[in-house]
């Protein structure tokens, strides 16, 4: 998973957000709460749990290190066990992100900011920006690999600072990295600065004149395909976009938005095998915008990403 260069709202964006958390998990079974026999880890090291005291804060400090938030009951089983995974993933990695807990319960309007439709969901923040990662429990092995593409979209953004451990200030913000940035070419930041001021149309612009000046500027390609899934995306309805894919399956815009939220909430195995399992039944124009849209997600992802280059053999042959 990669991301392009994005704003970094205030704060108070978070906070605005609308969207309710279904409690559901505090009607299952049971665990003991953190610290306890049997229940998550306590905070610590690079655990950090998020109240209204320190939530701003730890947003602001995902400019400098990655933040990953996990929104959870503490004493659901199965929200404990994924706690439990990530605490101990958050420890090996030894400060390269930040883990966040939110007991959403105590906290349901710093959960409603996420739009999230239930616990457990883990969402990463990267330069102030949201981004949704996986709803439900997951193997370690799963959520490894999850971990892995947000720290390579957290390096492809200059988001390469350590955390803090509860030895240091946790919340607080780390010391930057000492070597400077290299500037981003004049289009490249024109991008970047319309980005930064939410006009993602002019940013689209921007990088179609950096392909139209260097066709072979692999940078802009993937900045031009990553803008325009965000304009796609700006403001969908995740429950209405995913209803009307599953009442219409065989509908290619349908699944075309459906694919494009899978896509950036992570789930890029599930939006390239709904995209290629739906082409060998169309023709014309419709077979030719989800082969437009598959090589724009190759893009996104990155296409030494093995993913990509499995998907693009399905492609090949479903085209040839």
């Amino acid at each position: 998973m990669t991301t392009p260069d994005q704003p970094t709202p205030a704060p108070e964006s978070f906070a605005a957000a609308r969207g309710a958390v279904d409690l559901s998990a505090l009607m299952r079974p049971q665990a003991p709460p953190p610290g306890e026999p049997g229940g998550a880890p306590e905070a610590g090291g690079y655990v950090l749990d998020l109240t209204d005291v320190n939530f701003e804060q730890v947003v602001r400090d995902s400019a400098n290190y990655p933040v990953v938030i996990l929104l959870w009951a503490p004493t659901d089983a199965a929200n404990a066990e994924l706690a439990t995974t990530l605490a101990g993933l958050a420890a090996e990695y030894d400060g390269r992100f930040l883990l966040g807990r939110v007991d959403a319960q105590t906290y349901p309007q710093i959960a409603a900011a996420f739009q999230v439709q239930g616990v457990p969901a883990v969402v990463a923040v990267l330069q102030g920006q949201p981004l949704p990662l996986f709803a439900g429990n997951a193997s370690e092995e799963q959520v490894r690999q999850v971990l892995d593409q947000v720290l390579a979209a957290a390096e492809q953004n200059g988001v390469t600072g350590r955390a803090p451990s509860a030895g240091g200030d946790a919340g607080q913000t780390a010391e930057p990295e000492p070597e400077a940035e290299k500037p981003l070419p004049p289009l490249h930041q024109e991008a970047y600065d319309a980005i930064e001021r939410d006009d993602l149309a002019a940013a689209e612009e921007a990088y179609a004149k950096a392909i139209k000046q260097d066709p072979k500027d692999t940078d802009a390609v993937a900045g031009l395909a990553q803008v325009r899934l965000m304009r796609r995306t700006h403001d969908a309805d995740l429950a209405a976009v995913r209803q009307a894919a599953a009442d219409a399956p065989s509908d290619v815009a349908a699944q075309l938005a459906v694919a494009d939220l899978d896509v950036l909430g992570g789930k890029v195995e599930d939006a390239f095998g709904r995209l290629l399992d739906l082409l060998p039944g169309l023709d014309g124009d419709d077979k030719e915008a989800v082969r437009v849209r598959l090589l724009e997600y190759f893009e996104v992802v990155g296409v030494a990403d093995p993913r990509v280059n499995k998907a693009r053999q399905r492609l090949a042959i479903s085209l040839y």
